[in-house]
């Protein structure tokens, strides 16, 4: 109840606010719907909302495993080798200023409709802060606990899974908590080119539609979804990190 009352009582207090100044001064529910009007909408097309929900998951999903799995194996490889850095590091950073729905019908030609182009878009969006926070948190293992391994005669494979991967978790779930959300952007983006539509749409088409209907109570209870998606699966990943970290790292303890 610590954790769950402050932001359940802000998020109250947003609702009714909102709700009062949609109320006060009277604005059309195709511009900007009051947050009854959204419930209502939600709870008519709840059968479409819930078949999008998971099939916007489980690209999300999908493609911030991949992001998690390579992130982390690219990161371990180039904080190996300074060159290897130099080489391949500056291409990394490519995928993250390139916009995203510049490329999304290029993955559409690609991959085709479905499913394979939303999990291609959430992997590119959300590869890249694995790849850093797993380059920095290698790169700030203490020195002298790497003499000290090496001074009793570990083995390479040793000094990474006993000393250096435990000592960058922190900094890995630091990337994690970030691609978590934008692994739902980038699948929420991949549906507006890639998914198909009727029983098949996911949320980012369901948006795409409403709006274009001006049905927008259902697009905002659809974006209110994707949202939700995205903090649970950041809440997913803080605790993940506080159950492997929170026992002797600052970062994952109670304060």
């Amino acid at each position: 109840m610590k954790r769950l009352l402050p932001p359940m009582v802000t998020l109250l207090a947003a609702l009714l606010v909102w709700e009062g100044v949609v109320r006060a001064f009277d604005v059309g529910e195709y511009l900007f719907p009051a947050p009854s009007v959204v419930a209502q909408a939600a709870a008519d097309n709840a059968g479409a909302l819930a078949r999008g929900f998971g099939l916007t998951a489980l690209g999300a999903l999908a493609g911030f495993a991949l992001s998690a799995v390579v992130g982390v194996a690219l990161g371990a490889a180039l904080a190996a080798s300074r060159t290897l850095e130099r080489a391949v590091f500056p291409f990394t950073v490519f995928l993250q200023t390139v916009p995203l729905v510049a490329i999304a019908p290029l993955l559409v030609i690609w991959f085709g409709y479905g499913l394979r182009p939303v999990i291609v878009s959430a992997f590119v969006v959300s590869l890249f802060p694995v790849i850093a926070n797993t380059l920095v948190g290698l790169r700030s293992v203490d020195p002298a606990l790497r003499d000290l391994f090496r001074l009793y005669g570990a083995s390479r494979w040793d000094r990474f899974f006993k000393l250096e991967l435990p000592a960058a978790l922190p900094n890995v779930f630091a990337g994690f908590r970030v691609s978590a959300g934008l692994a739902v952007i980038g699948a929420i983006v991949g549906e507006f080119f890639a998914s198909y539509a009727g029983d098949d749409a996911g949320l980012g088409l369901l948006v795409a539609s409403w709006i274009k209907q001006y049905h927008t109570d259902r697009a905002f209870a659809a974006v209110g979804l994707a949202s939700l998606l995205g903090l649970l699966m950041f809440g997913a990943v803080n605790g993940l990190s506080q159950l492997l970290l929170g026992r002797w790292h600052a970062s994952a303890q109670e304060r």
